[in-house]
């Protein structure tokens, strides 16, 4: 018997009208252009300005694109992961609302959080559950309104995120194509560099925290830069060892848009090409969970049946990881 193993069969994305580029961001923070260049690698993010429309709105235009490319019907498939840090509503299921709005009436859903690490993770999750036999389409969403918590007085956060959403299909293949190993990984040490502090169950919303802008995005950046940079270089090439990859049999390098010196070092590191390395952080900044999906949205026409992508990324908590995956199909 042939294993049966989870392949990406397609793709959509979905990113806001309105851009938010470093010059306007200099009327609004203490900060300039050549500063955020520099020590990011970001010219503009997108920010989603539609009056009550949150992070499903996203997510289902994002799934909307890739059921019109693909021409899936959306009542064949069995589950919808939403991969995102920001959801509609702390309780209700981000995406169970974006099941039904797209017609995945027979799928059930639950959104997935492990910060800038979600969509990652949630591929390990549908590649699970299509091993395992039990479902045929999985199809994992990342998306993240990451401005409806953005301090944009704080210029140490407000410069690096944007909103976005990303979606990929998965579903079965033995042809060897699709996710062929994983290495994730997480360290509870992270929670104090990178956190919202209010809102959660330890310390409920208040006049008290709304005055002290307790829900808003925190980063101690030094701290998050170099476990970022150690870990997502380290795994990335342990994935490379453990399937014995060479930088020439390594065709995309896919990483987390959180910093370009952080996405340089993972390269360098792997012995990776420029050219070779998959990378939108001056367009849209870090998208959190929506990285890794509007990557391959935005390459997709360059990706070959076959290349091996090596994904990578890191988040609070700390979360990260690396996957190794063959791509499955050649674009029209």
């Amino acid at each position: 018997m042939k294993k049966t193993t989870a392949a990406i069969t397609a793709v959509g994305g979905y990113v806001p009208d309105f851009v938010l580029s470093n010059k306007v961001l200099e009327t609004m923070v203490d900060t300039n252009d050549e500063w955020i260049t520099t020590r990011t690698g970001i010219k503009e993010r997108r920010i989603l300005k539609k009056e009550n429309a949150g992070t499903s709105y996203m997510a289902i235009k994002a799934a909307e694109d890739l059921i019109q490319k693909s021409g899936v019907d959306p009542s064949e498939i069995d589950f919808v992961l939403v991969a995102t840090a920001t959801p509609d509503l702390p309780v209700a299921s981000t995406a169970a609302y974006v099941a039904s709005e797209i017609g995945a009436v027979n799928a059930f859903a639950y959104d997935l959080q492990a910060a800038c690490s979600s969509f990652l993770y949630g591929m390990s999750t549908a590649a699970s559950y299509i091993e395992s036999g039990r479902y045929k389409k999985v199809l994992v969403i990342g998306a993240d309104k990451m401005s409806s918590i953005l301090d944009y007085t704080d210029r140490t956060t407000c410069i690096i995120f944007g909103d976005g959403a990303g979606a990929a299909l998965f579903e079965p293949n033995e042809e060897g194509l699709g996710l062929q190993d994983e290495y994730l990984r997480s360290d509870g040490v992270g929670r104090q560099f990178l956190k919202i502090e209010a809102g959660g169950s330890i310390l409920p919303a208040s006049e008290e925290t709304i005055k002290n802008k307790q829900h808003y995005v925190y980063q101690d950046g030094k701290s998050v830069f170099k476990f970022a940079v150690s870990n997502m270089a380290d795994v990335s090439a342990l994935i490379m060892e453990r399937n014995n990859l060479t930088h020439e049999d390594v065709q995309w390098l896919v990483p987390h848009q959180a910093n370009k010196r952080i996405i340089d070092a993972t390269a360098n590191r792997m012995g990776v090409a420029p050219e070779k390395v998959m990378m939108n952080i001056e367009r849209y900044g870090n998208t959190t969970s929506a990285t890794l999906p509007l990557l391959l949205f935005d390459y997709e026409k360059q990706l070959k049946k076959g290349d091996n992508l090596i994904f990578a990324a890191f988040g609070g908590g700390f979360t990260w990881g690396s996957i190794y995956l063959k791509w499955a199909y050649n674009s029209k």
